[in-house]
């Protein structure tokens, strides 16, 4: 008599088995309907990403763009908590220490990754539902459409751990209104909510749980346009009603932003904040002195030229930057600080913003030959 109930049982456990072996991998590509789905599915690492994520999006994105039947792409995380917190930055900081080639592989493959979504000829929609920092931003802030909801945590927090705002942080921060691009740049402040459709980041703001309805609105669309995708995005983005009377959180500091961060570098930043001497001029000296002095002095650069390039042309700086970065000392010790030890006491070398010549910040830019990146 039990050995229906056995064979039922082992059926279950093959379907739990294939479904289990399916839901482990790190990120899932799947066609549903018109739409090309890329899921980040590490949802305990927040969805970080590593190398062998990038080298399964890439190819497979630019297959969609190729393909009549792909109309558009979703990218989306697990889990709930993040849509991506960035790069895998201890495998990096370890290949590093020990002269592995990833830190070249990484950061080269990355970035060719974020062009080939800011030049995707797909319409590219980002759900950026819950924390989206570094790497994260790198995946959904370069495509058409970025939908952010009241759990997106926005920010470019590169400084704190010796490196710099990259993946196109100097195309897309510059671009920003005002100085807002260099005040998260420099700082890591960091944007919740409808603050992140308002900073100009993302193009539309839908509720968390909304989300399902919409992606399954975007997979049901008949060969869609990209006016198509837009005004769907559009029905949904009008239709959220939440925290819509709340005022942009920089509005009130948004004159000093512009005034303060209009300096020529940072020295200069740094006294102007010294000299208006508010509270909000305080706080923000007390986190630029948190910083590597290195990232302060090379963000400001990236920015200050990334302002008139194209995106392929910050990518390529960026690139040169990072290899900088992974020369250098601070990153090594930032990483340290503030992931693997966590006592959030980085010991910068040099340890000042004067120390930091303008000779090596110069160095940093200067173009790696054979090794350059090409896009």
């Amino acid at each position: 008599r039990l050995k229906p109930f056995n064979r039922l049982q082992a059926i279950l456990q093959h379907l739990k088995m294939s479904k289990h072996t399916d839901s482990t991998a790190e990120v899932l590509l799947e066609k549903r309907g018109g739409a090309g789905i890329i899921t980040l599915n590490r949802p305990k690492a927040l969805n970080a990403f590593n190398l062998s994520m990038i080298r399964q999006i890439y190819p497979q994105i630019k297959t969609w763009e190729q393909d009549p039947e792909t109309f558009l792409i979703i990218i989306r995380g697990t889990g709930g908590k993040a849509f991506c917190a960035g790069g895998d930055i201890k495998a990096i900081k370890e290949a590093g220490k020990v002269g592995d080639r990833l830190t070249q592989d990484f950061f080269r493959e990355e970035y060719t990754l974020n062009n080939a979504i800011g030049t995707c000829k797909k319409p590219y929609v980002a759900l950026i539902d819950g924390i989206t920092m570094g790497g994260g931003v790198g995946l959904s802030v370069h495509g058409h459409f970025r939908v952010a909801t009241e759990k997106t945590v926005f920010a470019m927090p590169e400084t704190a751990i010796g490196l710099f705002p990259d993946v196109g942080g100097g195309y897309f921060l510059p671009r920003l209104s005002g100085k807002i691009g260099y005040y998260l740049a420099l700082t890591g402040f960091r944007l919740k909510g409808r603050d992140v459709l308002k900073a100009g980041i993302a193009t539309h703001f839908v509720e968390s749980e909304k989300l399902p309805a919409l992606e399954k609105d975007l997979i049901a669309l008949k060969s869609p346009s990209t006016e198509n995708i837009a005004d769907l995005l559009n029905s949904y983005h009008m239709k959220s009603k939440l925290d819509q009377e709340k005022v942009f959180v920089l509005d009130e500091h948004m004159e000093k932003i512009n005034s303060l961060f209009s300096a020529n570098s940072v020295e200069e930043t740094v006294e102007k904040l010294k000299q208006d001497g508010s509270p909000f001029a305080i706080k923000q000296l007390e986190t630029i002195n948190k910083m590597s002095p290195t990232s302060l002095k090379i963000t400001f650069r990236q920015l200050r030229e990334g302002a008139s390039m194209s995106l392929q042309d910050v990518l390529t700086m960026e690139y040169r930057l990072s290899q900088a970065c992974m020369r250098g000392h601070d990153f090594y010790e930032g990483v340290r600080a503030v992931l693997i030890d966590k006592d959030q006491c980085p010991r910068w070398k040099p340890a000042t913003l004067e120390e930091v010549s303008d000779e090596f910040v110069d160095d940093c830019f200067k173009p790696l030959g054979s090794n350059d990146l090409k896009l």
